[in-house]
């Protein structure tokens, strides 16, 4: 049985963004690039209505590219446990109520069963100062808090 992992929006979103300048933003969209033709294969996938909504936005070209890589991949469904632990993530103060959507992903992320979630988000959601502390809400919602990595992360075997 493959790993299950949970896909959050940045990781289509760099999939087809055009090449930053920026090196190490650039360098980040190569190892995206890199993970999902290599090794994407080695998981179950998965993504939320909240990917599909994220990534519908912006620009058509590129959110009909977004959508055509996430197309086949199986949708989560929203679900008590889900929404409970997003809750406790804000209501803790874990994330801040302007990132409502990464509380969320995390939710669906915990509530499924995900043995991944992987993002670029290292701000609310992949980020090593806060995750005692989204452990800790999971175990408090009675849930198992996936790993959160990057594509990077995950190229090592």
């Amino acid at each position: 049985m493959k790993p299950r992992l949970y896909l959050e929006t940045t990781i289509p979103s760099y999939l087809v963004a055009r090449r930053s300048r920026d090196l190490r933003l650039a360098a980040d969209q190569e190892a995206t690039q890199e993970w999902w033709e290599q090794r994407r294969h080695n998981f179950d996938l998965f993504v939320s209505d909240l990917v599909m909504r994220e990534a519908r936005r912006g620009d058509t070209q590129f959110a009909a590219a977004r959508l055509e890589k996430l197309r086949g991949i199986a949708i989560l469904s929203v679900s008590p446990a889900a929404e409970q632990l997003a809750e406790r993530l804000l209501r803790d103060g874990i994330i801040p109520a302007t990132a409502a959507d990464d509380a969320t992903h995390l939710g669906f992320a915990a509530a499924h069963s995900m043995d991944f979630l992987l993002t670029w988000n290292c701000r609310h959601i992949n980020n090593r100062a806060l995750e005692r502390r989204i452990e800790r809400a999971c175990l408090a919602c009675g849930l198992t808090c996936p790993v959160v990595c990057t594509p990077t992360e995950l190229m090592e075997e």
